[in-house]
């Protein structure tokens, strides 16, 4: 079969080498011998949620995410019905804030996010999550390694779970012990490295949920 990725906003959101992550969705899914194709949907370009198996977005700074902001109501429902009907996806850094209710900026202003997710992303003051990081996933019984360089402290919301408890690093919010975000089938994380290049396991786990959706 064929794995159609929506890579959302992929002109504007690679931070820190971010779409590796994509190019390890598209080896595993190519090693696992189906044909790929991805998409790149931006700004004024629809995103149609039958269209797509797998959904990747990205880190950014500041300044695009912002832009990203703005355009993000349009694609609102479609996005929504993606996700709460059990598509797969990966958001990185950027993109994880984005798909919650809001985020604030190092300077203090707050974004409005698509509010698929329930989280919430707060500014720090002065400070920044920098270094390397090692979380536990004790559903999956995995464990992921990155790097992590956030200003935003990431609260989880109802129905949310963490993509793993920290062992090393500073995760979410350097607080209540919690790296990235579960919903559904949508994957979040502010790990860098990229992430998936450095835990295929998880590239792997995504894909073939992919794969068992679009059998149904």
């Amino acid at each position: 079969m064929k794995v159609r990725i929506c890579h959302l906003y992929g002109n504007l959101l690679n931070t820190y080498g971010d779409n590796g992550n994509l190019l390890m969705l598209q080896y595993v899914a190519r090693e696992m011998g189906h044909e790929v194709e991805t998409t790149i949907v931006s700004l004024k370009e629809p995103f149609i949620a039958s269209h797509y198996n797998v959904l990747f977005i990205g880190g950014g700074q500041d300044r695009e995410q912002m832009v990203i902001a703005k355009d993000l109501p349009s694609k609102r429902n479609e996005l929504v019905k993606y996700i709460e009907n059990g598509g797969c996806g990966l958001a990185i850094c950027g993109g994880y804030q984005l798909l919650g209710k809001y985020y604030e900026t190092a300077h203090g202003e707050r974004i409005e996010g698509l509010g698929a997710l329930p989280h919430i992303t707060k500014r720090q003051i002065d400070n920044r999550f920098i270094g390397d990081i090692e979380i536990y996933n004790e559903h999956f019984d995995e464990t992921y390694i990155g790097f992590e360089n956030h200003n935003g402290r990431t609260f989880l919301g109802s129905g949310e779970e963490p993509l793993g408890i920290v062992k090393v690093g500073f995760g979410n919010n350097g607080e209540d012990g919690t790296e990235g975000a579960i919903y559904k089938n949508i994957f979040c994380s502010y790990f860098h490295g990229p992430l998936l290049v450095r835990n295929r396991h998880l590239a792997e786990r995504i894909i073939k949920k992919a794969i068992i959706n679009a059998k149904k």
